[in-house]
């Protein structure tokens, strides 16, 4: 079971690899595979990163079998969202 830090971790990996990914477009997105592959991260704390985000309205998931995200993508929270994270680096 991950630590809360590596929950959070994990949460961040997935917004900045979406957002990166598809330059803030909200009709473009990302397989679960292509995250798991890029994030390195384990598949059971993937489903519940993308389940954390998608409850607070920052990205949706269609969701494949075994409860293991298919296809991933921004809304338009999620952009706004990364947007500002971007300008308060910068």
């Amino acid at each position: 079971m991950a630590t809360l830090h590596e929950r959070k971790t994990y949460r961040e990996k997935v917004m900045q690899a979406l957002y990166e990914a598809t330059e803030g477009n909200r009709l473009l997105g990302l397989t679960g595979a292509k995250l798991h592959d890029a994030l390195g991260v384990p598949g059971e704390d993937l489903a519940a990163a993308c389940t954390y985000l998608a409850g607070e309205g920052l990205i949706t998931v269609d969701w494949g079998a075994g409860n293991t995200p298919s296809m991933v993508t921004l809304t338009h929270q999620g952009i706004r969202y990364m947007e500002a994270e971007e300008e308060g680096q910068g």
